[in-house]
């Protein structure tokens, strides 16, 4: 049984778990700052009961573990942070793209496409390729600005009436 775990470093381990005559043991399958493709390869390869590419990658994120992107997760993120912040596709891309996702055989996509999706989540598109960095020095702006918002200061009693009890 493979599972992750953090170190006193920084980093992480995928670790395998396996009974012995002296008591449970574990070994150390890869060592990672951020699981990638690469580092799943290895573990895998090292493992003797080895786990798939999905209970790594949960394990992971269940120790906390930043976990990298797949390509298309990455291209598709890239796309969808462009299109918010006002780019245009070319149109015959917009029709390719349109069909390619059309075709795409998956058994999550809702029967109404427009009902899969909230107006939080559109909105939300805006920042899904914003790196952590820009989102930190946002979340700082929004924080100072709270902290510029004059304080009403209110009388010690607010004074609300009283409920009857039935």
């Amino acid at each position: 049984m493979a599972f992750v775990v953090a170190t006193k470093s920084g980093r992480f381990e995928v670790r395998e778990s396996r009974s012995t005559p002296e008591g449970p043991r574990s070994r150390t399958l890869a060592s990672f700052k951020e699981l990638d493709d690469e580092t799943i390869a290895k573990a895998q390869a090292k493992a003797a009961k080895p786990p798939s590419t999905d209970e790594l990658r949960e394990a992971a994120l269940k120790a906390g573990a930043p976990v990298a992107t797949t390509p298309v997760d990455g291209a598709a993120r890239e796309l969808l942070g462009l299109i918010a912040n006002g780019r245009e596709l070319d149109p015959m891309l917009k029709r390719l793209l349109l069909d390619a996702l059309s075709r795409e055989n998956r058994s999550d996509r809702p029967a109404d496409p427009a009902a899969a999706v909230s107006d939080a989540a559109r909105s939300a598109t805006e920042w899904i390729d914003a790196s952590p960095r820009q989102r930190s020095e946002t979340l700082r702006d929004l924080l100072l600005l709270g902290d510029a918002l004059p304080v009403r200061l209110r009388p010690v009693e607010i004074g609300f009436p009283r409920l009857k009890s039935a």
